[in-house]
């Protein structure tokens, strides 16, 4: 049982890693965008600066 539990965690970590890097690369990519396009779909630039990003500017 706590084999299993090991690998869940394992696991779960992972998936958590993964989701914070694709986090960073759509928010990279978002910035890219104009400020009114950003706005039409619910973002501000501020906001996805503060969550961070993956590209380089």
């Amino acid at each position: 049982m706590a084999k299993r539990n090991f690998f869940r965690g394992a696991m779960d970590a992972l998936v958590a890693a993964r989701q914070k890097q694709v986090s960073r690369y759509v928010n990279g990519a978002l910035l890219m965008l104009d400020d009114e396009t950003l706005k039409s779909h619910g973002y501000t630039r501020e906001e996805l600066r503060r969550n961070g990003s993956g590209f380089m500017y």
